[in-house]
C-alpha cells in the first residue's frame, strides 16, 4: 500500500365520473408538482468541463443510489439519494449525486460526513486493494451557498492502469451535491479550474 496526500492552496363519460376524475388528479398532479419542485435542478451536459475531442452526453435524473457507487463516497449515500451520470465517447465520465436532508443541520452533518471520507479516500482505497496505489490533492473551499470543497485522487494499479479523478461537496440549506469527474491520467490531465466552475454552477442550481 502506497499512499500519499497533498494540500494545496486553491484555493430532483359522464359529468359525475369527469368530476370524480379530475377530484382524484387534483391531489395527483398537486403531489408530482410537489415531488418536482423537491428535487434539486441538476447539472446538464454543457456545464461540466469541457472535453477536448468528445462532447458530454446526460443520462436521466434517477431516484436512488447510483450503479456503481463512486469511489470513496458511495458507502455514505443514502437510498433517498438522486442521481445523474454523464459520459463521453472516450474515456471520460462524470457523476452527480444530490441528498434533499430534513433540515439544514442534518445537511450540514452529512456534508461534513462525505468531506471526511474524502479526507481519507486515498488511504481507503489502498487498504482496499494491495495492488494499488494512490495519492490525493486538496484544492480547498470554495465560496459558494453554505460552501464546497474539491478533491482530487489519482489511482494506479500494479499493472499500469492509471486514473485521476475529482469530487467535490457542496450544500445549499438542506441540499448537499457531490459531483464526481474521472478519466485515464494523473494530476496533470485534472480539469481543476473547470471543474471547480462545474462545482459552483451544481451547487447554485440546488436553490
Amino acid at each position: 500500500m502506497n499512499v500519499r496526500v497533498h494540500r494545496a492552496t486553491v484555493a430532483g363519460a359522464v359529468a359525475v365520473a369527469a368530476a370524480a376524475a379530475a377530484a382524484l388528479a387534483a391531489p395527483a398532479a398537486a403531489a408530482g408538482a410537489s415531488a418536482a419542485a423537491a428535487t434539486p435542478r441538476f447539472l446538464s451536459a454543457s456545464e461540466l468541463p469541457p472535453h477536448p475531442s468528445s462532447a458530454w452526453t446526460a443520462g436521466p435524473v434517477t431516484a436512488g443510489q447510483p450503479d456503481p457507487l463512486p469511489m470513496c463516497v458511495g458507502d455514505a449515500l443514502p437510498s433517498t439519494s438522486v442521481h445523474r451520470a454523464f459520459r463521453t465517447d472516450l474515456d471520460t465520465g462524470a457523476l452527480q449525486v444530490t441528498v434533499v436532508e430534513r433540515d439544514a443541520r442534518h445537511a450540514k452533518a452529512f456534508a461534513a460526513l462525505l468531506r471526511k471520507h474524502l479526507d481519507t479516500c486515498a488511504r481507503d482505497v489502498a487498504a482496499q486493494d494491495p495492488e494499488v496505489t494512490a495519492e490525493q490533492k486538496y484544492y480547498g473551499r470554495l465560496p459558494v451557498e453554505e460552501g464546497a470543497v474539491v478533491y482530487g485522487v489519482h489511482t494506479q494499479t500494479s499493472w499500469g492502469a492509471t486514473d485521476i479523478n475529482l469530487f467535490s461537496v457542496g450544500r445549499d440549506g438542506r441540499v448537499v451535491t457531490v459531483v464526481q469527474w474521472g478519466q485515464m491520467g494523473g494530476f496533470a490531465d485534472a480539469p481543476v479550474a473547470a471543474f471547480e466552475r462545474t462545482t459552483v454552477t451544481a451547487v447554485n442550481k440546488l436553490a
